[in-house]
């Protein structure tokens, strides 16, 4: 079993979390009273992070038309 925490100040992405958890079947819990200390992330997690980053970044400007994404089967036929 793997845990991952995630700390969200934001209650509107909370939300969006939460049913992205809930849309994929997975078990979490929510604890309201969390400590706010942060440790610094290891080589691995910088790399998810920055690739996170960069997709949400690729999203947004999706969303306002300034660039056009690749779908499932072109990245497929890519492979």
């Amino acid at each position: 079993m793997t845990t991952l925490t995630v700390n969200i100040d934001n209650k509107k992405s909370e939300k969006a979390i939460k049913a992205v958890l809930d849309a994929l079947g997975l078990d979490y819990s929510i604890d309201q009273n969390s400590s706010n200390t942060q440790r610094a992330l290891n080589k691995d997690e910088q790399r998810v992070y920055k690739n996170l980053k960069s997709s949400i970044g690729q999203i947004k400007l999706h969303q306002e038309g300034k660039i056009e994404l690749r779908d499932a089967k072109q990245l497929l036929d890519e492979l």
